[in-house]
């Protein structure tokens, strides 16, 4: 069975600081749905200390094994879109002069998103496009049955130190 996908870009934003030890900060700013397949970042916006970079072509693939991390994120009351990125360093013969944030993964799991962070990544969090959400809620909608909870039988007529279970 293939995976539903999506194709987006991402947002990078460039923040100029104010402090002594970072002169710029970069985060995901947002994605958006495009046909536009992987290629070089292009700028969007320059101004008053502010540069967004298009970052194409990245793949949102819906895992059937991560339906409850997409569940928890659709129903959360703000859905978001996690971006796993790092900083790479600049290349200044490719006219490059500084070291640019760089999105790398994206995903709608919750379960998923928290394992990159558990691994160290840089991964921030931007809201998921509306067409999204719609997309991955009808998929959550049609894959997505909560396990049953066990239950767990009393055992009351047991003292409690020898409850333990073996």
């Amino acid at each position: 069975m293939e995976k539903p996908t999506k194709t987006l870009a991402v947002i990078m934003q460039r923040r100029a600081l104010q402090n002594r030890w970072e002169s710029v900060a970069w985060a995901p700013w947002a994605v958006l749905e495009s046909d536009e397949s992987a290629g070089e970042p292009r700028l969007l916006v320059e101004q008053s200390g502010i540069q967004q970079w298009l970052h194409p072509g990245f793949e949102l693939a819906i895992h059937r094994d991560e339906t409850e991390g997409y569940y928890l994120n659709v129903s959360s009351g703000s859905p978001r879109i996690f971006v796993l990125w790092r900083m790479d360093d600049g290349n200044e013969k490719a006219g490059q002069d500084a070291a640019r944030g760089v999105p790398l993964q994206t995903t709608a799991s919750y379960y998923e998103g928290g394992r990159w962070m558990d691994a160290g990544n840089s991964v921030d969090s931007v809201t998921m496009p509306p067409a999204i959400f719609a997309w991955v809620g009808e998929y959550v909608e049609k894959n997505y049955r909560p396990e049953p909870r066990k239950r767990i039988k009393p055992r009351s007529f047991v003292h409690p130190k020898d409850r333990v279970e073996r």
